[in-house]
């Protein structure tokens, strides 16, 4: 039996060639989209779950509060002593705590001389945490000596090409300060998935050197620039553990440095993330790298699940619509002694064939489309057939699930028909079957209206961020690094290079608009009268005196800075309007002149600058307040005449080079930064627009299959209303109908859900466009256009057929 099973299996693939097509390239779209999705999907769950010890290792991260308990600030770093600290407090559920601190030195060897971005300094004891596997030697004492150094593989062979890194000295340079590190352990690449990545792990002893000792950074509770990471005893749960925190706050922070019996874990709070959820959870205002995001997760793996779930459809539909063709076959076999559950197994059977025979065209599509997959989601996914036995099992899940999914309603359906009733001719296929196809159809045009749409807000919201007025200019605004000697001569360097004639402007500053606003201190303002601790935080950012001029900040109220004024360096104080309006003047000009105090400065309000968007507008404008620099400079800014940028370009990296021998040129401009916050919701519109192409393409094949079918089973009832006079309108209309209530039923089911799904990815930006009915009138015209289409090639092509070929049995 199984022999025929599989005999009359390939005889209806081959007698039905349209058909089958349509199955297994319906089959092996869905098929390739969800492998090529999970496969992605399977990428992100991963992250860092190499870690012998991941479920114990947490990261702890530092929040600050407002005194109404809105979160001002969360960073994922803190200050350095905690970690000591939280040792000391917690000997018990804390086996042992590393901090990790990234810098971007030039690192020197021979002739080469290369800026190296991922450069950590590390605690002795990070292997006994982390799990990166050493080629080259002692895990336990690689980072003990002052200059010891730990590279990757990759760059070794950077540096060192087949020389034995191992005992050779790299010379490191950084912000002025100079030395020598010894190679003492070369580790493997840091696998792709983990949250972050290094190419060198330093001694954690010669930041003291480099920083000014442990008064100035290492035993200061401001200084929050360490990632540090606890590895926690096995019968420890981490929320108990961070209940207790307060008390580590409260001991770095005595009470008696708050008013009104404050304390500092009040309104400071240290939390624990375990690193396995950093990745796609953690979405900070500092983090290492950029983390990925677990929404974008959910919707790529529903995205892939109604892929999959459409060509299923298509599946179940045509299978059902052409029963009555395979009506007799089962009459005579249930006649001949067939029991149903041979018949189920029959059919089933089919299904999986077809499953099977999908999965590979499946595979080869796979193979085509990888390297295009990888390039778009910039990543390095392999499919292992048979290495990977999770995958060779996962493949054969696939067809099992296909198999099942689209193979049961069928198996079930052709299985139930009864002998006496086929046999005699008395057989129809209409009634409830006719409702579930139509209801599957409208399932398959849900989807893809759904997918149209949401497709449509993302990249209305992509328009939206594009045009919207930031509050500043940010055209033709290049930002380069600054180290000691620039900044000592900024004075020379600004006048050198406002003579070249594409230069307009030259300001340095501390931070420039599309990076995060990090910098806070505490402050006090006059306000009625009386000085007032501010309860809210106030981001600063140190700027030279033409600042707000280079970057087209509008003054509200009050002056600019001004050079000439010595008092302005040290006493003026520039605030944005948020910052105006949170502490309660009644306007710009009511706070003009009123004392202010900020990190130890004291001095007066002297300008009020409009309200812009210096961070993304995924964050709300924070209150900002300007003063000229004292030493914290990170970046020049130089504005210029874009007919002039090649020249301009050319000229600052000559500049550069004076100042920063053997150092490479580098820098980026404003408008590009800003475009490059904003790629993950770039990606997820390109993802709605190629999975939205591909559920209408699957739909419209699996319509295209059923209207065929359909119409066929109406030639007869289309000759003869031919006969009494229709015309081919009439009947491409009348066959049509049909098919385009489904549609529109579709896209009032597909409008809301799309609605409320997409408005709640639109609260993660504090800015955003309102969500239009166009954009659901359009998929949905989209929608109804294509299925129209679809049904018109078939319905013109019958209506053209001649009534006396089509009656002529009658």
């Amino acid at each position: 039996m199984l022999k025929n099973y599989i005999k009359i299996a390939i005889r209806n693939l081959v007698k039905n060639p349209g058909y089958s097509f349509i199955n297994i390239f319906g089959l092996a779209l869905g098929i390739t989209a969800f492998i090529l999705i999970l496969l992605f999907i399977t990428d992100e769950l991963s992250y860092d779950t190499y870690h012998e010890n991941s479920d114990r290792i947490h990261r702890v991260s530092r929040e600050w509060q407002n005194r109404d308990g809105e979160t001002s600030l969360h960073l994922g770093h803190i200050a350095p002593p905690f970690a000591e600290m939280i040792k000391e407090e917690f000997p018990d559920d804390v086996l042992n705590a590393v901090r990790l601190f990234d810098v971007s030195p030039l690192i020197s060897y021979e002739d080469k001389h290369l800026i190296q971005d991922r450069f950590f300094f590390a605690d002795s004891d990070v292997f006994e945490v982390f799990s990166w596997k050493m080629i080259s030697g002692d895990p336990a004492t690689a980072l003990t000596s002052p200059d010891g150094l730990v590279i990757t593989e990759s760059l070794a062979k950077v540096y060192f090409g087949e020389e034995d890194p191992m005992g050779k000295a790299l010379e490191f340079s950084l912000q002025g300060t100079e030395m020598v590190f010894q190679v003492n352990g070369i580790v493997e690449d840091v696998p792709d998935n983990s949250h972050f990545k290094f190419d060198f792990l330093a001694s954690m002893e010669p930041v003291v050197q480099f920083y000014g000792g442990y008064e100035q950074m290492m035993q200061n509770y401001g200084s929050n620039n360490f990632s540090t990471y606890l590895l926690l005893s096995e019968q420890i749960d981490p929320e108990v553990l961070e209940s207790k925190f307060g008390s580590i706050m409260n001991k770095a922070f005595p009470p008696d440095q708050f008013d009104d019996g404050i304390q500092a874990s009040d309104f400071m709070k240290l939390h624990l993330m375990n690193v396995t959820d950093i990745h796609l959870n953690s979405h900070l205002d500092s983090e290492i790298e950029a983390n990925g995001n677990i929404e974008y997760v959910y919707i790529y793996t529903a995205v892939a699940i109604f892929i999959l779930l459409i060509a299923c459809i298509n599946f179940m539909n045509l299978s059902t619509a052409r029963s009555a063709r395979r009506a007799n076959e089962v009459g005579l076999r249930k006649v001949m002694g067939a029991e149903r559950t041979s018949l189920v197994r029959q059919f089933m059977g089919e299904s999986f064939l077809l499953a099977f025979l999908a999965l590979i065209l499946g595979i080869v599509f796979i193979e085509v489309l990888i390297p295009y997959f990888n390039n778009f989601v910039e990543k390095e996914l392999v499919l292992n057939y048979f290495s990977d036995l999770r995958w060779a099992f996962g493949l054969l899940g696939v067809v099992v699930f296909i198999g099942l999914i689209a193979g049961s309603y069928p198996a079930l359906f052709l299985s139930s028909f009864q002998p006496a009733t086929v046999l005699k001719g008395s057989f129809k296929t209409g009634g409830k079957h006719k409702w579930f196809r139509s209801g599957l159809v409208v399932l398959q045009f849900t989807i893809s209206i759904t997918l149209i749409a949401s497709m449509g807000i993302v990249y209305n919201q992509l328009e939206y961020i594009q045009e919207k007025e930031l509050g500043f200019n940010q055209d033709n605004i290049a930002i380069l690094p600054v180290s000691p000697e620039i900044e000592t001569n900024y004075v020379d360097i600004r006048n050198r290079l406002i003579l070249q004639p594409g230069i307009l402007d030259v300001s340095m500053q501390s931070r420039v608009p599309s990076g995060r606003l990090l910098d806070s201190q505490g402050a006090s303002a006059e306000i009625n009268g009386e000085l007032i601790d501010v309860n809210f935080r106030i981001a600063d950012i140190h700027v030279s005196h033409n600042f707000l001029d280079l970057f087209g900040l509008d003054l509200v109220a009050g002056r600019n800075f001004d050079i000439n004024l010595a008092s302005d360096s040290t006493e003026a104080f520039i605030l944005n309007e948020s910052s105006i309006n949170r502490l309660g003047y009644l306007s710009a000009e009511a706070a003009i002149g009123k004392q202010f105090n900020y990190g130890g400065r004291q001095g007066f309000i002297t300008g009020v600058v409009n309200d812009f968007h210096f961070e993304s507008l995924h964050q709300d404008i924070a209150p900002i307040v300007f003063v000229i620099s004292n030493g914290r400079n990170n970046t020049i800014a130089v504005k210029f005449n874009e007919a002039y940028q090649e020249e301009t370009i050319a000229y600052l990296e000559e500049t550069w080079a004076d100042y920063r021998p053997n150092y490479p040129f580098n820098y980026y401009l404003i408008e590009e930064n800003f475009a490059g916050q904003y790629e993950g919701e770039e990606r997820l519109g390109k993802v709605f627009g190629y999975f939205a192409l591909l559920a209408i393409i699957i739909a419209a094949l699996g319509l295209f299959g059923l209207a065929s079918f359909t119409i066929q089973q109406r030639v007869k009832e289309i000759g003869i209303r031919k006969v009494l006079g229709a015309s081919i309108s009439q009947i491409v209309y009348l066959l049509s109908t049909n098919f385009a209530k489904l549609v529109l039923l579709a896209f009032l089911i597909a409008t809301p859900i799309a609605y409320f799904t997409m408005n709640k990815w639109l609260e993660s930006f504090a800015y955003y466009k309102p969500i239009s009915a166009w954009i659901f009138l359009l998929g949905g015209g989209i929608a109804l256009a294509i299925a129209l289409l679809t049904i018109s090639y078939q319905a013109i092509k019958s209506a053209l057929l001649n009534p006396a070929h089509t009656l002529k049995n009658e």
